[in-house]
């Protein structure tokens, strides 16, 4: 039976009884909606850790769009019976007052990590991202953390946030998990028209073709190549399409200049968001 809690007190409590008697901890924070995603990095949580913890929390202060925070779907219902055959053991859902009972003013550098791909795009985001993980961590106290690799900035972010703080938690990264027709798992998927979803699979399909030959092309001519067979769609509008070293989320110019590459995108497909990212070697 999973428990739930709301308060940060009764999830410490209950943490700190499992801790003390020898018990490792596994965590999975979210934002609900919950999908197969998400899903897949609980249950591997569950393989590896004595006990598995799922934070359910829209956070607010991530939201540099006001109205991408309100049509963020809030289903709890529906996620507490999606978790019920996962093995999962506790599920923290605060609200936003008792995580943030007044206003949570703590600075990160990340140096040049934030400035790129999201960060130009969505300002303040990852200090939102950064303040709550940390909070997370604080609370739940466990010895590893699951995170999914569709959001790829964000997982660095989180790393060189562990770095700074020295924070006892290992970060295991989980490789994206796709529908059928290769569009990464999104809670925002749910948003999309039918007509939208059947065209949503452009991305990775671009993705996934310019991955066996990239190598024939400079850098900015692959960019090119993914924008625009992406943008052959009408319904889509590419906000970046950026090709980076995974390690320090820098653009370069020549293949040879880094050891693994990675592309990132981002696009609008009618009043939705999606992202998506595959390394090239």
């Amino acid at each position: 039976m999973i428990k739930l809690t709301h308060t940060i007190s009764s999830t410490q409590t209950l943490i700190q009884q499992q801790i003390g008697i020898g018990k490792t901890i596994g965590f999975v924070p979210t934002m609900g909606a919950l999908h197969e995603g998400h899903l897949q990095l609980i249950r591997r949580a569950v393989a590896e850790n004595d006990i598995v913890v799922v934070s359910i929390f829209v956070n607010p202060i991530q939201f540099n769009n006001p109205d991408d925070l309100a049509k963020y779907p809030r289903t709890l219902e529906a996620d507490l019976q999606m978790l019920e055959s996962t093995g999962c053991h506790l599920v923290f859902a605060p609200s936003a007052e008792e995580m943030y009972p007044e206003p949570d003013l703590t600075e990160f550098d990340f140096g040049q990590l934030d400035k790129v791909m999201e960060g130009k795009f969505r300002p303040g985001h990852f200090k939102g991202v950064a303040i709550v993980v940390k909070k997370l961590f604080e609370i739940v106290i466990p010895h590893k953390a699951y995170f999914g690799e569709k959001d790829f900035q964000q997982l660095a972010i989180i790393k060189k946030m562990v770095e700074i703080l020295q924070m006892p938690v290992e970060i295991v990264p989980c490789a994206i998990v796709r529908e059928p027709d290769g569009l990464a798992m999104s809670s925002r998927n749910a948003r999309l028209t039918a007509v939208e979803r059947a065209e949503a699979p452009i991305i990775f399909k671009a993705l996934s073709g310019i991955k066996e030959n990239h190598s024939w092309f400079i850098p900015d001519g692959v960019k090119q190549l993914v924008r625009g067979e992406i943008q052959e769609s009408p319904f889509f509008r590419v906000e970046y399409v950026d090709i980076v070293d995974t390690e320090t989320l820098q653009p370069f110019e020549d293949w040879n200049d880094v050891e693994h590459a990675v592309v990132c995108v981002a696009a609008f497909i009618g009043s939705v968001r999606l992202i998506d990212n595959i390394v090239l070697y």
